[in-house]
């Protein structure tokens, strides 16, 4: 009977916990953040104690799942109203290779070793350093790599200098641009930080997409 009851509440766990990671729209497991991975880790003890505690009422795991499903919708709803409450909560891509020179400092603030580092290009199948034109570390663990072209010369990557209204200083120091001349071109296309959803600088030129232009 014992058995039955096991094999019920794993059955069940199965289709419920599916069921839950629909409504909250997860990805695949190399791209979950910090919070989608606490919160999945959650979901499964909570399962695996009540299927080996046959004697709990069931309702005593649906509970707390459905809280998490909760929270983690609710989070993520916030996060797409605000960037520094998403900054928080999933941090942001790291700059970790610059123009083929390593970022000692953030790879410092970041807590990510030369070992890492190294292990990243080997998958790629990169051999030097020095092929590498930027590299991000971003916000799941996995390392964007972007490796110079042919001749070596400077690649026409789009770089975000504005994200959701917020200037990406980080990003216009090595632009080797200002705050300044930023708001100066803003300022003569009769427009403010705020009107910006998202811009990027490519090939020497800025490109702007407006809140005014999404539709809602």
């Amino acid at each position: 009977m014992d058995i039955l009851w096991a094999v019920y509440r794993t059955v069940f766990f199965y289709f419920f916990v599916t069921l839950c990671y629909r409504i909250m729209g997860k990805r695949e497991v190399g791209q979950l953040g910090i919070i989608d991975l606490i919160v999945s880790i959650l979901i499964a003890e909570l399962c695996a104690i009540s299927i080996e505690n046959i004697d709990d009422s069931i309702f005593m795991t649906i509970i707390p799942i459905i809280v998490l499903v909760i929270i983690e919708i609710t989070f993520a709803h916030i996060s797409l109203k605000s960037r520094p409450f998403r900054t928080l909560i999933s941090g942001k891509a790291a700059l970790i290779i610059n123009r083929g020179s390593i970022n000692y400092k953030e790879m410092i603030k970041q807590r990510y070793s030369i070992d890492d580092l190294l292990f990243a290009l080997r998958q790629e199948g990169i051999k030097n350093i020095n092929d590498v034109e930027y590299a991000f570390l971003e916000n799941n663990g996995k390392l964007s790599i972007f490796k110079y072209n042919i001749l070596k010369t400077k690649g026409d990557y789009p770089l975000p200098i504005i994200v959701d209204g917020i200037i990406q200083k980080e990003t216009l120091k090595n632009l080797k641009k200002s705050t300044l001349w930023l708001k100066l071109y803003l300022k003569k296309q009769s427009l403010s930080t705020e009107d910006i959803f998202y811009a990027f600088y490519k090939s020497n030129k800025v490109y702007l997409i407006k809140r005014s232009d999404l539709i809602i």
